[in-house]
């Protein structure tokens, strides 16, 4: 399919954003650079590139965006930040995890479908470490609100101000949060004071050769 010439710029500058970068431009920055009237335009021709299987984006998360193609193997998610596997740790507001990434981690494609929105973090602490999630591991999430009892989560604790990674189970009246670590206690939170991020699909670790 032939791209018009302005979607073809539109795309050249995001993917050598990215590779410059590690992560993807904003709206504003691809407006600025191409010299186009405004964001709704660049938004537009996002938008239709994005029909096209051209783009691949998470509309709520600013830099979550990456170029499709053929034979691809793998792409970029947008990694947010810290989560505790262990207490929770406070986050400095909820919004912060729908702002500019610290960087993009690449995902095999066969791994994570572009109909996915996805995000991923980087993790703190050992208390999922018999799930195989160790401190220094980065999760990669399906940005969902609900989720299944047993699953892996980015828990929000609402009143706290504080995030954690742990597995929920539904109980009378009340969420349990496990973790994954028989030295470690399980969080009982009030259904109303939690909000689910996400549910993990996938963990990526980097071995340490010079250790072995």
């Amino acid at each position: 399919m032939r791209v018009s010439d302005t979607r073809q710029r539109i795309v050249d500058f995001i993917r050598n954003f990215i590779e410059g970068k590690g992560y993807a431009p904003t709206m504003g920055e691809i407006q600025k650079s191409l010299g186009l009237s405004s964001k709704s335009l660049v938004e537009y021709h996002i938008k239709a590139l994005q029909e096209e299987g051209v783009v691949d984006r998470v509309p709520e998360l600013a830099r979550a965006m990456d170029i499709s193609g053929v034979g691809r193997r793998a792409r970029g998610v947008a990694l947010l930040g810290t989560i505790a596997a262990g207490q929770p740790i406070p986050v400095p507001t909820e919004d912060t995890w729908h702002i500019v990434p610290e960087e993009t981690v690449e995902v095999p494609a066969d791994m994570l479908p572009s109909s996915i929105r996805a995000f991923a973090l980087r993790v703190q602490g050992k208390s999922m470490i018999d799930a195989f999630v160790d401190d220094g591991d980065i999760v990669v999430l399906e940005a969902v609100p609900t989720v299944e009892d047993g699953q892996m989560v980015a828990a929000w604790l609402i009143d706290q101000q504080t995030a954690t990674l742990k597995k929920l189970y539904k109980e009378h009246g009340r969420i349990r949060l496990q973790p994954a670590n028989p030295s470690m206690d399980p969080i009982y939170v009030a259904p109303n004071n939690l909000q689910v991020q996400g549910r993990v699909i996938a963990v990526l670790r980097k071995y340490d050769l010079e250790s072995r």
